[in-house]
């Protein structure tokens, strides 16, 4: 019995290193990561049952409601990615609503450029409306989102749109504390903006921020149908153990997971908050509150259902296969993180919120090969908004040679006429909206 578990030791061992070694010699070899997924199966079970993840087609047509300061950036670089690979379609704003869908508006079709339909993938920022998104994505979409603890979230939402939000521009001195001993006082609802000042995860799922807290019954309404909704709600404190629930549910192998943390501040940017400020925070934002707890606890109960010892062998095996990545892309050392101006490639230097937030980023070695594996750099450490322009023009070449005749009437947030391909397979009716502005749906 003790040779057997040795030997099945010295095996997974093996698999490991032969996987990590994969990924450097695809890169200096310039091609794609094709490892196979075998070496990375451990036999964990998801949901109650064995996974066969390994011969199932990878799950294709997905929304991911990118929340906002909750790593959801980093999630979205592994999509666009994905996409790149396979050749799929990302659904993506028109030119007005820049980057995002014309947030905060309550999303619409019409936001979607032309040239990116028909898609089977969305994950740019947006307020949450599903049955818009039943009008061009296919009945087997998977949805899926990430949630931050509340406190951290807040801190970062308060540093960041700190001179965007003008609930948080009139606090003198841009103090959080300020903010917090008296937000009624600075705190206008209608404001432009005033989303990211008060429940904005709540916001971002299509709810009413301002809801009264203290209304159960609403708050109780409102999680139930999410976990309608979303397949898999991840947790950016456990980020790799999210990517590898997300891997499973999607039929994805362990390459399709790797990245590198994308859109941060310098620790300078960052607020020390004192001992009363968590509670603060938690009673400003009760609400986002509710639905973080409550998904907190779903996704350790799906980790424990999965096996808390597979979880943990695959998170080593995705971190060890990253190393390797990130290692081959710097030249043999893991990536310095810079400032937007020490960055020479345009290509790569992070938007800058303001001048009192410091988001930084990372530069390619000057020598680095012109092949697929720089490319794979390249768009590894590629931030949001280059990004998606990137994605907008390749896909708007592949649309025009595909449909030359066609143009599109009116290109504006405001409305967008224009012809979306559509098939047996996609949704028709829109049912009446509900407290998520969506139709409950079965769970996947």
């Amino acid at each position: 019995m003790q040779r057997t578990l040795v030997m099945m030791s010295r095996k997974k061992i093996l698999f490991a290193f032969l996987a990590v070694s994969c990924v450097s010699f695809l890169l200096h070899q310039g091609g794609h990561l094709t490892w196979n997924g075998k070496s990375f199966h451990v036999g964990c079970s998801l949901f109650g049952h064995r996974s066969h993840h390994l011969s199932k087609t990878k799950h294709a047509n997905i929304v991911f409601l990118k929340t906002h300061k909750t790593a959801s950036t980093t999630v979205q670089n592994i999509l666009f990615r994905f996409a790149e690979r396979h050749n799929l379609t990302v659904a993506l704003p028109i030119q007005a609503c820049d980057h995002q869908f014309c947030y905060p508006r309550a999303f619409s079709s019409h936001f979607v450029h032309p040239h990116t339909l028909p898609a089977q993938v969305v994950t740019s920022h947006m307020r949450f409306n599903r049955s818009e998104l039943q009008k061009f994505m296919p009945n087997d979409t998977l949805y899926i989102t990430i949630l931050r603890e509340p406190t951290a979230m807040f801190e970062s939402l308060f540093s960041y749109y700190n001179q965007y939000c003008l609930s948080f521009k009139r606090v003198p001195n841009g103090s959080l504390e300020t903010f917090l001993s008296d937000t009624h006082r600075y705190y206008r609802s209608d404001e432009k903006y005033s989303m990211y000042a008060h429940n904005t995860l709540l916001f971002d799922l299509g709810g009413n921020k301002d809801h009264n807290p203290l209304d159960g019954p609403y708050i109780s309404a409102f999680i139930k149908e999410m976990e309608e909704v979303f397949s898999l709600v991840m947790i950016a404190e456990y980020f790799d153990e999210s990517l590898i629930l997300l891997r499973h549910l999607l039929s994805w192998d362990l390459e399709d997971m790797l990245y590198v943390k994308l859109n941060m501040r310098t620790p300078e940017s960052k607020f020390n908050l004192s001992s009363d400020l968590p509670s603060k925070i938690h009673k400003w934002n009760a609400l986002d509150v509710k639905i973080y707890d409550y998904f907190n606890a779903t996704f350790w109960k799906k980790l424990h259902t999965f096996g808390l010892d597979c979880v943990q062998k695959e998170v080593e095996l995705l971190r060890e296969a990253q190393d390797k990545l990130v290692r081959g892309c710097f030249g043999g050392r893991l990536p310095q993180l810079r400032s937007a101006a020490q960055i020479k490639n345009k290509e790569l230097r992070p938007w800058q919120p303001s001048s009192k937030v410091d988001i930084v980023g990372y530069d390619l070695p000057s020598n680095i090969s012109r092949s697929a594996a720089s490319d794979l750099c390249l768009k590894l450490i590629m931030p949001e908004v280059q990004y998606t322009h990137l994605l907008l023009k390749s896909q708007s070449i592949r649309y025009r040679k595909k449909y030359p005749l066609r143009t599109p009437l009116v290109n504006s947030a405001r409305g967008v006429r224009h012809h979306i391909p559509r098939s047996s397979s996609r949704g028709s009716a829109v049912p009446p909206r509900s407290i998520l502005q969506q139709p409950k749906i079965t769970s996947h």
